[in-house]
C-alpha cells in the first residue's frame, strides 16, 4: 500500500477568542463591585484613559452648589436676626420674655471645662464615658484599659492583646503568639488577658465558644455544675437540640436539661455582636425596576460607576509621534476604546435582559414572591436573541431592585411544580409557601414534612415528601425534631 502526499484546500468558519473578545466575556460577568475594581485598575494602567462627569454627577454638583447658596441665605437671615435681638438688648426696653436665670446658666455651661481637659490625656485610650456604642469593639476595650489603674507597661500589653480580639469579639491568638511577636514577658500577656475577659461585654476574649459561655457564666454567677458540665461535653448535642441523649449522658431528667439551657440560651455566643463590624454583605443594586403612572420602568444604576472617556491629548500625540512610541499609544487609544465599548454593552445587555424579566414576570412585580412564574434562561435568550450562555453570564452575580426587594436576576428562573388544576408554580415560590406554613407552625409542636407534604395538597400543589424536604433544607430550615421548642 503506497502513501501519497496531497495538498488540499478546505474553507471552514472558526471563532477566534482575540483578547478583546476575552474581555468583552470577562465584563459581562463581573459582579458591580468587581467591575469598579477593574475599571479603577485599568485608569491605573491605561494613560489614555481618563474619568469623565456624567450628566448625573454635573447635576448633583448643581444641587449641592444650590444647597450651598441656599444655607449661605439662612446664614445671612440668622445673622439679621441676631443683629436685631442685640439691638433690642441696648435699647431701653428689655424683652419680658427673657429667662435671665435660664440664660445665665446656659453661660455657665458653656464656659465650663470640658470632660477631655479634665482628663490627664493618653491618646491611645479614648474616654469610657463618652465612647459611643457605635464604634469598634477594640476601641470600647482600649477605653475601658484607659480608666484602670495600669502602668504604662501593662497597659501596652493589654493593648496587644485587644489588637488580637476580631470583631466578634474571640482572641485570634494564642498569648505564646503575642508575647514571641512582640517581645512581651508570657506572664505579663496572660494577667492582662485575664484583665481583657473581665471587660464589658462579657465573654470578650474568649478563645473558643466553651471559654466565651464560661466566662459569661463567671460574671452573671450561674454556675450551678450542671450548666457547666452541659457546656463543657454536649455542645454538640446543645446545637443539634438533642435534649434526651444530654440527660441520659448526664444521668439527670429532661426537664433538668430544659432548665439549663434556657440559661444558656440567654448568653451572648458573639460577645461583639453589638458593635457590628461582622463581615456584613452589602448589596448594591445594577438596576432598579419602579412603577410610574401604571407603567413599569427600568433603570440602570450607574452611580459609582466611572465613567470613562478617552484623552484628547493622546489622541493628538498620536498623530504627531512616530515609530514604537506612536505604536504604544495607539495600542493603548484602541484597549481604552474597546473597553468603553465592551462596559457600554454589557450596561445595555442587562438593561434588556431585565426588561424582558419585568415583561414575563409582572404578577411577580405586582403581587409578590409567591405569584413568580417558571422561566429558564432559553426563555430570555429566545426573546432577545442571545445564546443561554451570555444570558446566564449577565444574570449571574448581578441584582435589581423592585418593590418586593433586592434580588439576584439569577432569582427569577425557576423551574415549574404541578398543581392540581394544571397550572405550575415557580419553585422559589413554592419554597416561600412552604417558609411561611413553617413560620405559623406551633413551635412545640412542629410540622413534619409529611404534614407539610399534606396542606400543600390541599392548596393544590403537589410535592414528594423528599422534595419538600430538599427545599427546606435549601431555605436552612432545620427539620421538626430539631425545631421543637422546650421553653
Amino acid at each position: 500500500m503506497a502513501l501519497d502526499l496531497k495538498q488540499s484546500l478546505k474553507l471552514s468558519q472558526q471563532l477566534l477568542m482575540t483578547p478583546q473578545l476575552q474581555q468583552a466575556i470577562k465584563l459581562l460577568q463581573l459582579s458591580r463591585l468587581e467591575l469598579e475594581e477593574f475599571v479603577t485598575q485599568q485608569l491605573a494602567e491605561n494613560p489614555v484613559l481618563e474619568e469623565g462627569i456624567t450628566e448625573s454627577m454635573e447635576e448633583r454638583i448643581s444641587v449641592e452648589r444650590e444647597r450651598e447658596r441656599t444655607e449661605d441665605q439662612v446664614v445671612n437671615e440668622r445673622m439679621a436676626e441676631a443683629a436685631n435681638i442685640v439691638d433690642n438688648l441696648h435699647g431701653d426696653a428689655q424683652p419680658a420674655d427673657m429667662d435671665w436665670e435660664t440664660f445665665n446658666r446656659m453661660q455657665d455651661f458653656n464656659n465650663a471645662p470640658t470632660s477631655s481637659s479634665k482628663r490627664d490625656g493618653d491618646d491611645e485610650f479614648p474616654s469610657h464615658e463618652n465612647l459611643s456604642r457605635a464604634g469598634t469593639l477594640q476601641d470600647y476595650l482600649l477605653a475601658q484599659i484607659g480608666e484602670m489603674a495600669l502602668d504604662p507597661e501593662e497597659k501596652s500589653a493589654a493593648g496587644l492583646v485587644i489588637g488580637n480580639i476580631d470583631d466578634r469579639g474571640y482572641l485570634q491568638a494564642t498569648i505564646q503568639e503575642i508575647s514571641e511577636k512582640d517581645g512581651i514577658d508570657l506572664e505579663l500577656i496572660e494577667d492582662m488577658l485575664d484583665v481583657v475577659q473581665h471587660l464589658d461585654p462579657n465573654g470578650v476574649g474568649a478563645r473558643d465558644l466553651k471559654e466565651c459561655l464560661n466566662l459569661q457564666l463567671r460574671a452573671g454567677r450561674l454556675k450551678n455544675g450542671i450548666v457547666e458540665k452541659i457546656i463543657e461535653s454536649h455542645l454538640v448535642e446543645l446545637e443539634t437540640r438533642n435534649f434526651q441523649a444530654i440527660a441520659k449522658a448526664m444521668k439527670i431528667t429532661l426537664e433538668q436539661v430544659i432548665e439549663n439551657v434556657q440559661i444558656i440560651a440567654e448568653l451572648e455566643p458573639i460577645p461583639g455582636r453589638q458593635f457590628g463590624g461582622l463581615d456584613a454583605q452589602y448589596v448594591v443594586p445594577d438596576v432598579y425596576v419602579f412603577k410610574v403612572a401604571g407603567e413599569w420602568i427600568v433603570t440602570l444604576n450607574d452611580e459609582g460607576l466611572p465613567h470613562l472617556k478617552v484623552s484628547k491629548m493622546y489622541e493628538k500625540m498620536a498623530g504627531k509621534m512616530g515609530g514604537t512610541s506612536k505604536d504604544y499609544i495607539q495600542d493603548k487609544l484602541k484597549s481604552a476604546q474597546w473597553l468603553i465599548k465592551s462596559i457600554q454593552q454589557r450596561q445595555k445587555t442587562i438593561l434588556r435582559v431585565t426588561e424582558k424579566l419585568v415583561e414575563r414576570q409582572k404578577d411577580f412585580f405586582e403581587r409578590g414572591v409567591e405569584h413568580l412564574k417558571p422561566m429558564v434562561l432559553r426563555d430570555i435568550a429566545d426573546d432577545i436573541g442571545m445564546h443561554e450562555s451570555t444570558i446566564s453570564r449577565v444574570t449571574s452575580n448581578k441584582y435589581v431592585h423592585t418593590p418586593q426587594g433586592i434580588f439576584e436576576l439569577k432569582y427569577f428562573f425557576n423551574s415549574s411544580v404541578s398543581m392540581s388544576s394544571g397550572d405550575s408554580l415557580a419553585s422559589a415560590s413554592v419554597k416561600k409557601i412552604i417558609s411561611d406554613i413553617i413560620g405559623k407552625e406551633d413551635a412545640r409542636h412542629p410540622l413534619a414534612d409529611q404534614r407539610i407534604v399534606e396542606i400543600l395538597d390541599e392548596r393544590g400543589i403537589q410535592l414528594a415528601r423528599r422534595t419538600v424536604a430538599k427545599y427546606r433544607e435549601q431555605l436552612g430550615i432545620l427539620p421538626s425534631s430539631k425545631r421543637k421548642k422546650y421553653f
